[in-house]
Order: structure tokens, then C-alpha cells, then sequence
């Protein structure tokens, strides 16, 4: 369903265009807001100026309107946000410099408290984040929307500013905005259009406070809108049934002859992971070649869990021949993980040998205290707190590091920070120690979550300079938080592993939907089936559908004999194996 409020929608020849009304000036932005990010860091988007015509192609009739250029902003680059707060945050008492408190270091200040099952410890940790925000200057990106919406609220030339730099804002995945995410939008709504799209059956994040099919209800009663019914539009994958499967699956229904962009392959549950997986990604390659001519520039696997998405990716990279791919998945020990390594890069030889083990077993405590576990967390601190003192403990944890340190020096390293990242990870493994070796196994999962790019550039950009990986840790620090302000702004191609969730809003030449097992506390089932839904499993068709309806060309159902699956044992799919 789509809501249209101060605007018109024009259509041209090769698809549609939308046109501000005429009391735009003749350049023109136009404001993404994606729910999750305008403001909150919940929900991921991919967005194009393609998006706007029918059949995914530049729209010539909009080119040749040089009155009306266009100038697309995607609200999800988090760069918007940040230049709002960056610029204004003083007015509500902020300090005037900003430091943004990236998401793993927040989870070791919080000690990984849980909202929903630790209520008490996490008002505490509420008020202490609103202290870091208003008296030393740092705001998490879950502070982005709740403090942008305050600016807009208190301030009427605030709204103006950003009413007249974008006249134009579209809501995409209306139905999932929260409370704040909306409050900006309300507040904006008095002095530019806005757009919202939205579909109530693809709403998968009402698990979360303030999100459910009331957010229609006020988009109605606030923009009083034109509505427009899109109806079974299908623009992502044109000449298939991909769309047509994910319907059915909402509406139990199910047909005799399978779906056109459809397949199925099943394996036993005692099959090795991995050489299902590579043998599924082959199948949906071979799939798309045969329907396109030409091979999937961007493939995912779609799975219900984060510890499952973390699965798949250790089954792709074992083996001879790793399979290259990108992790989405809750990393924040893996990042710390990574500050560790990158402390291991930097020059040490002007430091005590002693402090130099404090330091590092400070930064190993921050990966447990991310997890929540205080154990490791008290007894580390007291080897740092001796070692400061010059008292190096006999521990074998304590001895593994230290001879790692030893042998990790700048005359170790090369200047190629592939390399040397990969001799660091190599000399962890070489500790025998668990700790150590953990380590570079999160290490392995940054790999896999393409940061390194952006890590490596600005490590050679220091090594250029000093000849040494110098503040390696800022080095690192600032590739991540570039990465996590331009996430979602281009998805990489390639193969892509993460949660049905995470895929929301997103679009791929080919997915791949793993079934596995779950335990529900009496039995093994089948993980599509969510927690507490009750037959005919109303949500997790929901979000089942969306998984399937990623893929523009095929979507392959990989799923797991034994437990049998409620929802698809109903569906006889043409398995990819042609019988």
C-alpha cells in the first residue's frame, strides 16, 4: 500500500516517475527515511535511483526534465543523521564535539544487559548512556532517532532547514517505523511531502517495543494521505512465481505444479554443512545461468538465527578452498577481537614489557565483558593490575601472551597489512592457548564481513608515514565507523550470509533458505517455526515469505529431511537436481 500526501505520481514510458509539486525549487532532494534508521540502527536498506520506474531501468522521461533534476538521499546512510546531530546536538546540552560510541564498545560499558531480560539493569545502563551523551559528548547510534527527533521537536528553524533541503521524503517499509523513527517524520510532515510505503504483511520486526499494525493506523490519522493500492505488483522478479510462492505461504495455500524461480534440495540431518552449502550455492548458480544467461552477481543465505548465520559461515570457510562471502551477524566480540589484533600491529618498543601485557589483557577482559561474563573479567583484571606494578603472573594464560607479544614486533611485519594480519592470527593459534586462539577465530569472522577494505587502507596509510603500524587501534577504529555510517548504502556482490531479518529491504540475484533443527524445550523442530507461534503460524510465515521474496531471479529451498516442517510440507517443490 502506498500513502501519498502534497505530491503526484506522473506516469512515463518506460515506467514511473515521481515529480514534486510546483512549489519545489528546480533542484530538488529527496529524503529516503528507511524505519530502523531515520532514525535507528535496526533495519538495513538498499536503494537506487532505479527504485522509482516499473521495470528497474533509468527513467529517460525524468532525465530529460532539466527543470526537475533530482537529487536522491538515502536517510539509511547514517552521514545524514550524523551531520544533524553533529551540527545541532549542542542545543540539547551536548558538548559541541561529538564522538560517536561504536556499538561493541557500548557492550562492554553495559556489560551485554539485554532489555528484555534485564529491565532493572538496563534503565541503569539508559540513564548512564544519556550521562555519556549529555556530559562527555558520545551517543550510540540506538540515540540517533530518540535525540533527532528531540531537535525537530524543540526547534522550528531546525525543521524548516531540513523541510527545504528535502521537499520530498519517502518511507519505505512504513509498517516497521518506530516510535521515534515516526516522531521525525510527524514533525516533518507540516513542511515537505511525504511518501509512505508500506505493507502490513511484511512487517517482521513487531517484536520490538512500539513497532505493530498500529503504525498504519497513525500514518492515516496524522497525513490524512491519498492511498493507493500497488495490489500483487511484482517488480523484483518479473516472469517468475518467486512472489506468487511467498503469497501462498502467508495464505496457506499451495499449488500441485510447484513455481516458475522456485527449486528445492533436501539433505540428511548428519550431512556435512559445508559441502551442502557449496553444493547448494552450485545448484542455484547453474539455476540463474540457465534463466538469465549469465551468473548471480549477488547471492544470499538466508537463515532464522545469528548463531545459525555464524554456522554457515564457519562451514564455508573450512575446507582447502574457503568460500568467499560477507557475515551479517551480531559481531561486536569480533570487533573487539579485532581492536586486540590491531593493538598487536602497533609498535611497542619504547613500552615495558610488563605493560605492554596489561594493556592486552585489558583488551581481551573488553571481549568478555561484551558477552556478559564477569568471571574471566575479575580475574584478568587483577593479572593487568599486577603486571602494572611490575609483577608478571605465572598464569599459562598470561605466559602465551606473553610470548606472542615477544614475537609480534614491528621488524615482524611487512608494511601488506593482509599479510601481516594474517601472521598475527597465525602466531594466536600457534599459543595453543584457548583464549588466544578464540581470538583469531573472531578475527576469521571480520574477514568474513568484507571490513577489510577500509581497514586495510588506513593501515597503510599509517605505515607510509611512520614506517609502523602506528595508533593501529584508531586505524581500525575509523574504518568501522565509516563502515557502520555507510552501511546498507551498497550491498557488496558476492555471497552474502545472514538472518531472514537482516535481508529485509534487501534484494538478491538468488537466495538460498536453510532449514535446519531447533529445540523448543520438548522437541526438535523445524527453525522455522518461531518461539511461541501457534499453528497455522501466522509470523513465521510472515517472515518466511519475506526470506523467499529476496530473490529477483531464483530462490532454492535447501531444507533438512527430519523434523518435517508444518508450513512446507505442504509445498511440492521441482528439486534442483531436475527429478
Amino acid at each position: 500500500m502506498s500513502f501519498l500526501r502534497h505530491g503526484e505520481i506522473y506516469p512515463c514510458d518506460e515506467g514511473t516517475i515521481l515529480r514534486p509539486c510546483p512549489r519545489s525549487s528546480p533542484w530538488m532532494s529527496v529524503q529516503l527515511v528507511i524505519p530502523g534508521r531515520l532514525l535507528s540502527s535496526r533495519a538495513r536498506f538498499r536503494f537506487t535511483s532505479r527504485s522509482y520506474t516499473a521495470n528497474h531501468q533509468p527513467c529517460p522521461t525524468m532525465l530529460r526534465q532539466r527543470t526537475a533534476k533530482c537529487r536522491l538521499t538515502d536517510c539509511l546512510n547514517r552521514g545524514v543523521q550524523s551531520s544533524l546531530l553533529k551540527t545541532h546536538a549542542y542545543l540539547l546540552g551536548a558538548p559541541r564535539q561529538l564522538r560517536i560510541l561504536l556499538p561493541q564498545d557500548e557492550r562492554v560499558l553495559n556489560g551485554g544487559v539485554k532489555e528484555d531480560k534485564q529491565p532493572t539493569e538496563w534503565d541503569l545502563w539508559c540513564q548512564e548512556r544519556d550521562r555519556l551523551f549529555s556530559i562527555e559528548g558520545r551517543i550510540g547510534f540506538d540515540l540517533f532517532a530518540p535525540k533527532a527527533a528531540e531537535l525537530l521537536a524543540r526547534s522550528d528553524w531546525i525543521r524548516k532547514l531540513v523541510a527545504e533541503k528535502f521537499p520530498l521524503m519517502i518511507v519505505d517499509e512504513a509498517q516497521d517505523t518506530g516510535p521515534d523513527a515516526w516522531r521525525c517524520v510527524e514533525l516533518l510532515a507540516g513542511g515537505t511531502q511525504i511518501i509512505c510505503l508500506a505493507d502490513l504483511e511484511q512487517q517482521i520486526f513487531d517484536h520490538l517495543p512500539g513497532i505493530g499494525p498500529e503504525r498504519i493506523e497513525s500514518i492515516k490519522a496524522a497525513l490524512s494521505p491519498l492511498e493507493v493500492n500497488l495490489g500483487s505488483e511484482n517488480l523484483r522478479s518479473p516472469g517468475s512465481e518467486i512472489a506468487d510462492f511467498g503469497r501462498d505461504i502467508l495464505l496457506r495455500r499451495a499449488r500441485a505444479s510447484g513455481y516458475k524461480g522456485v527449486s528445492s534440495m533436501s539433505f540428511n540431518r548428519n550431512s556435512d554443512l559445508g559441502a551442502t552449502m557449496r553444493k547448494a550455492l552450485g545448484c542455484l548458480q547453474r539455476e540463474i545461468k540457465k534463466e538469465t544467461g549469465k551468473w548471480a552477481r549477488t547471492i544470499a543465505i538466508l537463515v532464522p538465527s545469528s548463531p545459525e548465520a555464524a554456522k554457515v559461515s564457519v562451514s564455508l570457510n573450512s575446507g582447502k578452498k574457503p568460500v568467499q562471502h560477507k557475515l551479517l551477524f551480531d559481531e561486536a566480540e569480533a570487533l573487539l577481537a579485532a581492536r586486540f589484533a590491531a593493538y598487536l600491529l602497533e609498535p611497542r618498543q619504547y613500552t615495558k614489557e610488563c605493560h605492554q601485557i596489561a594493556e592486552a589483557l585489558l583488551l581481551l577482559s573488553d571481549i568478555k565483558k561484551s558477552s556478559g561474563a564477569t568471571g574471566d573479567v575479575t580475574r584478568w583484571g587483577k593479572w593487568a593490575d599486577k603486571c602494572e606494578k611490575g609483577e608478571i603472573s605465572n598464569a599459562g594464560m598470561v605466559q602465551a601472551l606473553r610470548k606472542v607479544l615477544s614475537t609480534l614486533t614491528t621488524a615482524a611485519y611487512s608494511g601488506d597489512p593482509g599479510r601481516d594480519w594474517t601472521l598475527v592470527k597465525l602466531r594466536l593459534r600457534e599459543s595453543k592457548e584457548p583464549v588466544l586462539i578464540a581470538v583469531a577465530q573472531h578475527l576469521d569472522y571480520l574477514v568474513a564481513f568484507n571490513r577489510g577494505k577500509r581497514i586495510s587502507a588506513n593501515l597503510v596509510a599509517r605505515w607510509e608515514i611512520h614506517g609502523a603500524y602506528s595508533e593501529a587501534r584508531q586505524a581500525l577504529d575509523s574504518a568501522l565507523t565509516q563502515d557502520l555510517i555507510l552501511n546498507g548504502v551498497d550491498d557488496p556482490d558476492g555471497i552474502q550470509v545472514m538472518t531472514i531479518h537482516k535481508s529485509k529491504a534487501k534484494q538478491f540475484d538468488g537466495v538460498v533458505l536453510l532449514r535446519r533443527e531447533t529445540h523448543n524445550g520438548q522437541t526438535l523442530i523445524s527453525n522455522f517455526i518461531w518461539r511461541d507461534d501457534a499453528p497455522p503460524y501466522r509470523r513465521s510465515r510472515r517472515i518466511l515469505m519475506v526470506g523467499v521474496t529476496r530473490a529477483r531471479v531464483h530462490t532454492l529451498m535447501v531444507q533438512q529431511v527430519w523434523p518435517a516442517c508444518p508450513i512446507m510440507g505442504a509445498y511440492v517443490l521441482r528439486s534442483v537436481f531436475g527429478h
